[in-house]
């Protein structure tokens, strides 16, 4: 049997309330739409970090980002990087045979080059390296060259070169890892996929922009999943597309740069550990493989467990030695019986992590929550190095990381932990930390059980 194409494609701070499937039309997204019908549903997939240079690293490894190094979102000084000694799913599917490419955002090594995707199992890469990016004022890495802004929209960039990578690679089996960084800042849209929400009284132009930005990717997408159709891939290419945490929220409401909006009323946004910076939309589609139709799969289903799925699923052997953290679902997928990991943790803060702070435990029905402080996440983080980083990487990687101490942090008292029954409570209004104690205790060893195993780990990474 002939291995199956796998296209793994990843968004940007986008949630489940960006899919107009979702949110009743308020956004635009016809392909998108199109792909869930044809597709399984996903309505408790979770992201491995409310941040997404994490939630990539454990999308790669299948290990808890704690475990890789890759623990922050300042490239700057380094927090974001892969750890030399992880295998990557790229690594493993260019043994078994796959061409691999990289298209769009890398974001787990910006300067040195052990970390450049190239040498993380990935073929031919075009990209950029660093965590955002200017939608139009461009500077990204074919290869290794650099090239400088030709006038088009980044987010058209990177599907008219997926759209290649397929054409050039048709005949061969092939793993396309796209990772537009689309929604995520700055806010920039052609002005004529703005237009359809011009007249909408009830959204702020940032949330227009933010609609604008979706719209255009998810007409990329259409032309992604055209081009599988017009060489007759489309049946035996999996597809996959899901987010690498939830949506950004900031602004004051009612001001014009706010960009809260529809989530489905999911508790928090991204950087929070609350559904609504960690839960997040997956659709995926084998015409020759699974069932699809828009079926739902209600179980929970974290980051970790696609990469012994997606070996699994293409016969792509896994070595013994690696010690994951996800596991394979293809019993789950196929429709038979099977369970999945249900006990999940999830940690984020500025610079350093603390298992004190915005961290949390889901097992089975129950979620503890150690919630966010001020300081937390709104520590200073050199902005002025982002342009650097954008534009003249180089520096880095002649005058190597930053040398400077990070900022002293300014942290509030850990507040009280918090309870919540996901099954009955999805949205996380109802704290049931005082009814059942019992359960708060349980769950706060385990977390920190957790947090001591996946710090140790890290702490073993001597990458210099």
């Amino acid at each position: 049997m002939k291995k199956p194409n796998l296209i793994f494609i990843l968004a940007d701070d986008l949630g489940y309330g960006d899919l107009s499937a979702f949110n009743g039309g308020l956004s635009s997204t016809p392909a998108l739409d199109a792909l869930l019908r044809e597709s399984l549903c996903f309505t408790q997939h979770y992201a491995a970090s409310p941040v997404c240079n994490p939630s990539r690293a454990c999308l790669l490894t299948g290990r808890y980002p704690h475990r890789t190094g890759s623990i922050d979102t300042l490239e700057w000084w380094g927090l974001e990087r892969l750890a030399l000694r992880e295998t990557t799913l790229a690594d493993l599917f260019r043994a078994a045979g796959y061409r691999t490419g990289l298209i769009g955002k890398w974001h787990l090594g910006s300067f040195d080059p052990r970390y450049h995707p190239l040498r993380r199992g990935f073929d031919e890469t075009v990209c950029f390296r660093g965590g955002m990016h200017d939608y139009y004022a461009w500077r990204i890495e074919y290869g290794t060259s650099p090239r400088r802004s030709d006038g088009r929209y980044l987010t058209d960039v990177w599907t008219e070169e997926a759209i290649r990578f397929i054409e050039r690679h048709r005949t061969e089996p092939f793993f396309l890892h796209l990772t537009y960084n689309a929604p995520h800042t700055p806010l920039q849209a052609p002005p004529e996929d703005i237009t359809p929400f011009a007249h909408r009284q009830d959204l702020t132009p940032a949330v227009k922009t933010v609609y604008g930005m979706i719209r255009r990717m998810d007409a990329g997408i259409g032309r992604l999943l055209e081009t599988l159709d017009r060489w007759g891939l489309r049946d035996q290419t999996i597809v996959v597309f899901t987010s690498d945490n939830g949506p950004q929220f900031w602004g004051q409401p009612g001001s014009p740069d706010c960009l809260d909006r529809f989530n489905c009323s999911l508790k928090g946004s991204k950087g929070h550990v609350y559904d609504g910076g960690i839960r997040v939309p997956l659709l995926l589609r084998w015409p020759d493989g699974l069932p699809g139709n828009g079926k739902r799969v209600d179980q929970m289903v974290h980051f970790a467990d696609w990469f012994p799925t997606l070996c699994e699923l293409c016969q792509v052997p896994i070595p013994p030695r690696l010690k994951l953290d996800g596991a394979s679902i293809v019993p789950l997928l196929r429709g038979q019986t099977g369970t999945t990991i249900t006990r999940r943790c999830w940690q984020w803060s500025r610079y350093v992590p603390s298992a004190l702070y915005n961290a949390a435990i889901r097992d089975g029905e129950w979620k503890l929550v150690r919630p966010m402080v001020r300081g937390v996440v709104n520590a200073p983080c050199s902005n002025p190095w982002l342009a650097v980083s954008m534009y003249a990487p180089e520096y880095f990687e002649r005058f190597g990381l930053l040398k400077d101490p990070m900022p002293e942090r300014d942290w509030d008292p850990p507040a009280a932990p918090e309870l919540y029954h996901i099954t009955q409570d999805p949205l996380e209004t109802r704290n049931l930390a005082n009814d059942y104690p019992d359960i708060v205790r349980r769950l706060s060893v385990e977390l920190d059980r957790w947090f001591d195993e996946v710090e140790a780990d890290r702490r073993t990474i001597r990458d210099s």
